[in-house]
């Protein structure tokens, strides 16, 4: 589902043997998730590595804003992108915490799925693991084209024929 040019970002903490990592996470302003990137650190790097990873998709629309949380990272990694002419030099970066409430709601999910695995024992797995539960929380809110949302027999069905499932 093509996404429109207002996008939410950001990061959540995940415990990966022991040790605290972050997942990137970006939606737009309807809540339809971008993308999202798993990594071993917060800093400008990350931020600019997961904006790349985000405009690469072909269901991404070329954003006109961004809103963030008041990390320091991502200004930084934003001017970067615009001087690399990544992102166009209109795009307004909005750093207002109570615009990001679809973001902070849509990573429940994920972390409530986490904290039940008890978290994880690899970076791979847990890469892995999160690569699976977006692609289902995707498929429940409507994102594939011709499923609609809260259709749960048509999600069924899609699922089972996607992974081969004699029902």
């Amino acid at each position: 589902k093509q996404s429109n040019g207002s996008y939410r970002t950001d990061e959540t903490y995940m415990k990966i043997k022991g040790a605290w990592h972050y997942l990137y996470r970006a939606v737009d302003s309807e809540g339809n998730t971008l993308d999202w990137m798993l990594s071993k650190q917060r800093d400008r790097a990350a931020a600019k590595r997961f904006f790349k990873k985000v405009l690469g998709n072909s269901h991404c629309k070329t954003p006109t804003s961004i809103t963030t949380d008041k990390n320091a990272a991502y200004p930084l990694a934003i001017k970067a992108l615009c001087k690399e002419n990544r992102l166009p030099v209109n795009c307004r970066h909005r750093q207002i915490k109570y615009l990001n409430n679809i973001q902070e709601q849509d990573h429940r999910f994920i972390k409530r799925l986490v904290k039940n695995n008890q978290w994880f024992q690899s970076f791979q797995t847990a890469k892995n693991t999160l690569a699976g539960y977006e692609a289902m929380h995707m498929i429940r809110k409507g994102q594939v084209r011709y499923l609609p949302k809260g259709n749960v027999l048509a999600q069924k069905k899609f699922i089972e024929n996607l992974f081969g499932i004699a029902a």
